[in-house]
């Protein structure tokens, strides 16, 4: 088609050159997108079907027999599962309740407030491995000296050595420095909420509760959400907190999943069956994390 100078280009012409462009800059993410993360994800589905050992060249086709096993017969697997379902509740609940009372108190009128929250945040940049090897020193060296000094009993021993006490021990740390994020969403979906809402609700008699129940929760169901899938994720992939201070133990009570599949993959040289690990619990976090979005964007304010 001839375009005449000094006439509007046609629009479909337009709109080609647009998509043209749209495609051109987004290649190359979607190309790093396909090697970084599709392509393994698909090399790894394809290794948990055979019984690869990470080491030879060589290896067979299996099927599904990998997967029949872990859900079948393997009670390691199903141990560190049940585990991990506990510290998962534990750990939402923990975070949603202790970051949103932290979250409100930090939204207040008061002076410094620039200050905690820079202050609160910092837990947030250190390594976990670091923060798990601290913390493991603490347990072992610090609180059974307060905990003798006080003359209580449970202090006086090392949490983590206990198989009822290590699972609350390792949550301890983790909401420790993992409470910043989630604080800082909360506190950030606090202030999209207008206030004139909160004035009208007043004046029409409403109590404090009433406007927490009424506005202030369907309108931090979407931040909500999104710490819900965080939370989720955390839960059941927590790794690092546990290699550093117990290393699955005492007697395997605080093994997880993460760990189980590190196990496996890097001491037993079972990487097919790691693998296989690997993908049935994303599964799991992905229907837990679908159901959870479902629920949350139902009650939020449209």
């Amino acid at each position: 088609m001839t375009v005449v100078p000094g006439k509007p280009r046609p629009h479909h012409l337009m709109r080609k050159e647009q998509w043209t462009t749209y495609l051109l800059m987004a290649l190359p993410g979607f190309a790093l997108y396909c090697v970084f993360l599709i392509t393994p994800i698909v090399m790894g589905i394809y290794y948990s079907l055979t019984d690869w050992t990470g080491i030879g060249t060589t290896f067979n086709f299996i099927g599904i027999d990998n997967y029949v096993k872990v859900l079948t017969s393997d009670r390691r697997f199903g141990n560190a599962l049940i585990f991990n379902l506990r510290y998962t509740i534990f750990l939402v609940l923990g975070i949603v309740v202790l970051g949103f009372i932290l979250a409100m108190l930090l939204d207040r009128k008061m002076k410094g407030r620039t200050f905690f929250r820079t202050l609160y945040f910092m837990p947030a940049v250190l390594s976990m491995i670091t923060i798990g090897l601290v913390f493991k020193q603490v347990y072992f060296y610090v609180l059974p000296s307060i905990g003798k000094a006080i003359g209580s009993a449970t202090l006086s021993e090392n949490i983590i050595a206990n198989r009822q006490l290590a699972i609350y021990g390792i949550l301890f740390v983790h909401l420790w420095q993992g409470l910043a994020l989630p604080t800082l969403l909360f506190l950030a979906g606090l202030q999209t909420i207008p206030a004139d809402l909160y004035e009208a609700a007043s004046i029409d008699g409403a109590n404090a509760w009433h406007r927490f129940r009424s506005i202030t929760v369907p309108y931090m169901m979407p931040t909500l959400s999104v710490v819900l899938v965080l939370a989720v994720k955390q839960g059941l992939n927590v790794f690092d907190y546990i290699n550093s201070m117990t290393k699955g133990g005492p007697g395997g009570a605080t093994t997880s999943i993460a760990l189980l599949i590190w196990q496996n993959a890097w001491e037993r040289n079972r990487f097919s069956y790691a693998i296989a690990q690997a993908v049935i619990t994303g599964l799991i976090i992905a229907v837990i994390s679908f159901i959870q979005i479902k629920y949350t964007n139902g009650k939020k304010v449209e």
